[in-house]
């Protein structure tokens, strides 16, 4: 029997995941592959794999979905790896080039231009080896991942966009869920959501596996892990979602 392939976020946030898969054995029972979120997406909707931890705005793309989990990668206020960038007052900003990384943190962007912040934007995609530090200076970047820690003080003004939708919506931020593109076992998915939760119920292990192995490392990834990101996927953030791909619709 061909095994599960999954394909995970490569950031620190989905440390605690990686964590739960690995120490139950589980990334053992399956193919468990780390990407960028845009990749995880993709490799999704091409049937390159089987579950993904994928930006939310991706999932109208696919023909199927299952949302599996009980947990996701979501924020209630500052998320500190998804930010507007700039070198001038968010009133000057005329040009916004977009991640490519991560479809939700650029939607997300757009929904809160046309909604809370009433303003029009030219809006300028990105690819691989973009320089997102050198911008001019009416212009701004939206970034996503471990690198807003190292980027973030190259810039005179931030806005974090999860507590940008948080003073919106009232409502907590869902960045990504793990979706299936097909009907999966229940048994299989009572397995994975019991890894998964093992990894989200120990930080403290968590920080001792992989804080010294990426770009947020000791302290500041416990508390990033702990205080920025949120990864029950409880109603309010069913609620956050429902109504962010409602207004993704209509962009």
């Amino acid at each position: 029997m061909e095994k599960i392939r999954i394909s995970a976020v490569k950031y620190a946030n989905t440390y605690p995941f990686i964590y739960g898969l690995m120490k139950s054995g589980f990334d053992k029972k399956v193919e468990l592959e780390t990407d960028h979120p845009a990749d995880c997406a993709a490799k999704l909707i091409n049937g390159k794999a089987d579950i993904g931890l994928i930006p939310v705005a991706a999932i109208p793309l696919l023909k199927e979905y299952h949302i599996i989990s009980d947990y996701c990668i979501g924020a209630n206020g500052n998320v500190r790896t998804v930010m507007l960038l700039s070198n001038c007052p968010f009133d000057m900003i005329e040009t916004i080039y977009l991640d490519y990384r991560s479809r939700s943190s650029v939607n997300l962007t757009k929904v809160l231009a046309k909604n809370f912040w009433k303003k029009e934007f030219k809006w300028v995609n990105t690819t691989k080896g973009f320089d997102f530090i050198n911008i001019g200076m009416n212009e701004a970047v939206v970034l996503i991942g471990d690198q807003c820690f190292d980027f973030e003080n190259s810039f005179r003004y931030k806005i974090d966009l999860a507590q940008a939708w948080k003073d919106f919506s009232g409502l907590p931020f869902v960045f990504a869920c793990w979706v299936s593109n097909k009907k999966l076992d229940d048994n299989f998915i009572k397995e994975f959501n019991k890894a998964l939760k093992s990894g989200v119920k120990n930080i403290v292990g968590v920080v001792e596996e992989f804080g010294n192995k990426g770009t947020i490392t000791g302290n500041a990834l416990r508390t990033y892990l702990t205080e920025n990101i949120d990864y029950e996927f409880d109603d309010d953030k069913k609620k956050a979602l429902k109504l962010f791909l409602d207004l993704m619709s209509k962009l």
